[in-house]
């Protein structure tokens, strides 16, 4: 069996818990490095998860003879470029989602991994969640008949940092490092969903306004697309809304009945057909990113497919880019 050994640019949030232990979970695969620009949080990390080395240069651990393969997990400006210094190195990369901040960079890492033969894998985990598997099968099932309309509903309270007063914006809010606003960090799952269960989306538009004036970037849109199978879909997203309006939701509309369900709250699955309502739970692990790691791993090893691509992935950021009239 083929062994992997894993070094992670960026040690952040993410890598706590939905990620990171993961790694660790899976035969034939450890964490042998950390990377963060930080060296008390590279230090931190590496002593707090128990991994032999860290730096604080991505070169240098990409470098390392000893790792094979990189996860990173920083904010999305960089993706590009340290998934093409990895592939060139020719040594596999994880990245988080999105794969990039544009359709552009997205464009830019496949050319690369198409060019050194490196595989690149992204994070869309939720494709692999049971909780996802189980929309997919009510579809393929055809219990709801013919889908013929497909929207999104997702609206929250701004934050507490949210304010411009702030001293510094969260990195999410800064589009030059994000994409865009919270859309670009939230909206990947959702449209990411939407094109694994229905085919890519080849056309859509949107409307951007920002409403609350918190902050620069763009905070309330509304989008119609369509899906290269005929399918229309619609979506509005509230970054600024006030709690009583709170929603995280995908409906399904079907000529024989509906299917609704969030993609952050994981809240019961609503099918409802002329046989009446019917509510669905479906747990997942306790590391949300177990399922898509291990079918990485495998893929890497030898005996196992993993389909969530730098190329399946790119889709989501053309998407998000026509949405946000960047081209």
């Amino acid at each position: 069996m083929k062994l992997i050994s894993w070094g992670f640019i960026g040690c952040g949030e993410v890598t706590e818990k939905k990620s990171g232990p993961a790694f660790n979970e899976v035969e034939g695969s450890h964490v042998e490095a950390v990377m963060s620009r930080s060296e008390e949080k590279a230090r931190s990390y590496a002593e707090r998860h128990h991994i032999r080395k860290w730096y604080t240069d991505a070169q240098e651990l990409i470098d390392d003879p000893e790792v094979n393969a990189i996860y990173i997990a920083t904010p999305p400006s960089s993706h590009a470029t340290f998934a093409i210094m990895a592939m060139k190195a020719g040594k596999p990369v994880y990245v988080e989602k999105p794969l990039a901040a544009s359709y552009e960079d997205c464009a830019r890492i496949n050319r690369i991994s198409e060019q050194t033969g490196v595989p690149c894998f992204v994070a869309y985990y939720r494709r692999y969640l049971p909780y996802f598997q189980k929309v997919k099968d009510i579809l393929s099932q055809q219990l709801i008949g013919e889908v013929i309309n497909v929207q999104i509903r997702f609206s929250v309270p701004p934050r507490d940092l949210d304010a411009s007063c702030a001293k510094q914006l969260p990195w999410r809010l800064q589009p030059d490092i994000a994409g865009g606003g919270y859309f670009y960090d939230l909206a990947p799952h959702q449209l990411d969903i939407l094109q694994h269960l229905f085919g890519v989306i080849t056309r859509a538009h949107g409307y951007c306004a920002n409403r609350a004036h918190l902050y620069q970037a763009e905070d309330t849109i509304s989008a119609c697309f369509l899906f290269e199978n005929g399918l229309p879909g619609s979506a509005s997203w509230c970054f600024v809304g006030h709690q009583s309006a709170k929603e995280d939701c995908i409906e399904i509309i079907g000529d024989k009945g509906s299917l609704s369900f969030s993609v952050y709250n994981y809240d019961p699955i609503k099918l409802i057909t002329s046989e009446g309502a019917t509510e669905i739970e479906v747990p997942n692990p306790s590391f949300v990113q177990l399922p898509i790691i291990k079918a990485v791993i495998h893929d890497l090893q030898g005996f196992g497919v993993c389909t969530c691509t730098s190329v399946s992935a790119t889709p989501v950021n053309w998407v998000m880019d026509r949405i946000l009239g960047k081209f």
